[in-house]
């Protein structure tokens, strides 16, 4: 394989992982960024992202002098033959995708272009973008090609270098397989198609594992009613190679960098064209339905008088990143089902493995702090909201003993029950038939 110059830009998650990862293919990078201080922490391999391997991976590739970090965004793409766009793109007005961040980076490299460079949308984008970047480019000699990421954090760096496919949408079919060339060294399947198709799929994606999801959250909710257990459903339903096992686990809700944007992006695509997309919206509702019902099966359990009130129930949370293995806490479920009961009037203190007790963002809904057992002080229950391994092994009786009430709420399906049974506490997961709607 041929090695190839590159520039990336942007350094997030998505960025950061394909600069790295291209860099240990052998080609030689350079990642621009506009923030100085994360462009020197970078230069000295200081990763502050929390992802498996990538660090290592940043190390390696800077040693064998594969890799740069700049400021100089126009620098860093003047000899480059592939300039990716790993750029943020959240949830706009409206809920359609915000490209105010793409389009900057477009005029500001449009003059600096080496001739016949392939402009590559490596971000999560609208139907169409490709084309508007084309035409911010205004640069005949330069192909712009859409190659959505599949990354999952956590495993992001696996992920790159152990695809299950390439996506590669392109008008110019040549500048396609030029971009195809990067990955000539991974053993993945190539789908080469046009750009709008490459930018749906990304989209497609989401939606369907978004879905599954919320299928499987209110699947949870029809086995508490029925008294049926959502563990042998799941397995029985998985098993089929039609339906398959992966994203059937409940828990608070779906959420992250990607899912929620995405699916309301491409909900709003679709309305402004015209198209109705049932199916969709009530993925979307599902989901926010789902968290509320998790509140009100607390307030019913925990709450004070008539109507469940809890104002002035302290509840411990266990986990508030959105999914274990990150410190990510971009539209975190486990933060959505927080911020419900603090609106009730809950007063929240928390733990994560992840996160630190002066996270600045987090003062106004919980109290942060770093002893687990702590938590638990004057708690009426504890409240699992992500699935971080390590909370299986905690000292239950300990917690239970700094507690004011017994219950916990394992809204993971997370905790060994007969554990928690020795310990003197009452372990409630969701869909194992034990809700208290079901009692009544």
């Amino acid at each position: 394989m041929p090695t190839q110059r590159v520039a990336v830009i942007g350094t997030g998650y998505v960025g950061l992982t394909t600069g790295a990862c291209l860099a240990s293919l052998g080609h030689f990078v350079v990642c621009a960024d506009a923030d100085p201080n994360k462009v020197e922490r970078l230069r000295a391999a200081r990763v502050d992202i929390l992802e498996p391997d990538l660090p290592e991976t940043v190390q390696a590739a800077l040693d064998a002098g594969r890799l740069e970090f700049t400021g100089d965004t126009a620098a860093a793409v003047a000899e480059a033959g592939v300039v990716f766009l790993c750029l943020p793109t959240p949830m706009g007005a409206g809920g359609a995708a915000d490209l105010a961040a793409v389009e900057a980076v477009a005029g500001q490299i449009r003059e600096v272009l080496p001739t016949d460079c392939v402009v590559v949308n490596k971000s999560t984008v609208p139907v169409g973008t490709s084309e508007r970047v084309a035409a911010l480019l205004g640069r005949p000699d330069v192909a712009v090609v859409s190659n959505p990421e599949f990354l999952r954090e956590g495993r992001a760096v696996h992920d790159f270098l152990h695809p299950d496919r390439i996506v590669i949408g392109a008008a110019d079919q040549d500048a396609g397989r030029r971009l195809a060339d990067l990955y000539a060294d991974l053993d993945a399947p190539l789908v080469l198609t046009d750009p709008a198709s490459a930018e749906l799929t990304k989209y497609a994606a989401n939606f369907f594992l978004a879905m599954k999801l919320s299928f499987a959250n209110n699947l949870a909710t029809v086995c508490d009613r029925f008294g049926a257990d959502i563990a042998d459903v799941t397995e029985g339903i998985g098993r089929d190679p039609r339906i398959g096992d992966a994203f059937l686990r409940p828990g608070p809700g779906w959420g992250g960098s990607c899912l929620p944007k995405d699916t309301h992006a491409l909900l709003t695509a679709c309305d402004q064209a015209g198209v109705g997309f049932p199916l969709l919206r009530a993925t979307i509702e599902t989901n926010v339905t789902h968290q509320q019902q998790l509140v009100e099966r607390i307030a019913a359990t925990c709450g004070r008088g008539d109507g469940g009130s809890l104002h002035g129930v302290r509840l411990a949370l266990y986990g508030l990143t959105f999914k274990a293995g990150t410190s990510d806490l971009r539209d975190s479920p486990a933060l959505a089902v927080a911020r419900l009961l603090r609106e009730r009037g809950a007063e929240l203190t928390a733990y994560d493995p992840a996160l630190r007790e002066e996270q600045p963002d987090l003062s106004d809904l919980v109290d942060l702090v770093d002893d687990p057992v702590r938590a638990a002080e004057g708690a009426t229950a504890c409240v699992i909201l992500t699935e971080w391994p390590e909370l299986r092994d905690l000292d239950w009786a300990a917690i239970g003993a700094r507690m004011a009430g017994r219950e916990v709420h394992d809204f993971r399906n997370l905790l060994d029950a007969d554990r928690l049974t020795r310990a003197g506490l009452t372990w409630q997961g969701i869909g194992r038939g034990t809700a208290p709607a079901r009692a009544a």
